[in-house]
């Protein structure tokens, strides 16, 4: 069964979360105001790092779909065969 909230409430809700958000803007703004310029431009280089960090990035491809268009076919034999390859001459006898 589902509660039923009463819309008074959520809109009483959305109306605090914004006035909190304000109260945060506005005492950034007040702190911001009594930094000196070499500290204001910190902030924002730092605002500015959020805002870039916040912003959609494409979804990456993966690595077997970045070489499907190469034509490439890989085999376990394939495989095994550069392991030999690349462990034949390893010496055994250090271990």
């Amino acid at each position: 069964m589902t509660r039923r909230v009463p819309i008074v409430t959520i809109v009483g809700e959305r109306a605090m979360q914004e006035e909190c958000n304000m109260s945060v803007q506005q005492a950034v703004v007040e702190k911001l105001r009594d930094l000196p310029d070499h500290h204001q431009r910190e902030v924002l280089d730092f605002v500015e790092y959020l805002a870039q960090k916040n912003r959609s990035r494409k979804p990456r491809r993966s690595l077997k779909g970045l070489c499907a268009d190469l034509g490439i076919h890989i085999t376990e034999e394939d495989i095994a065969e550069a392991r030999r390859e690349m462990w034949g001459n390893f010496p055994r006898e250090d271990f």
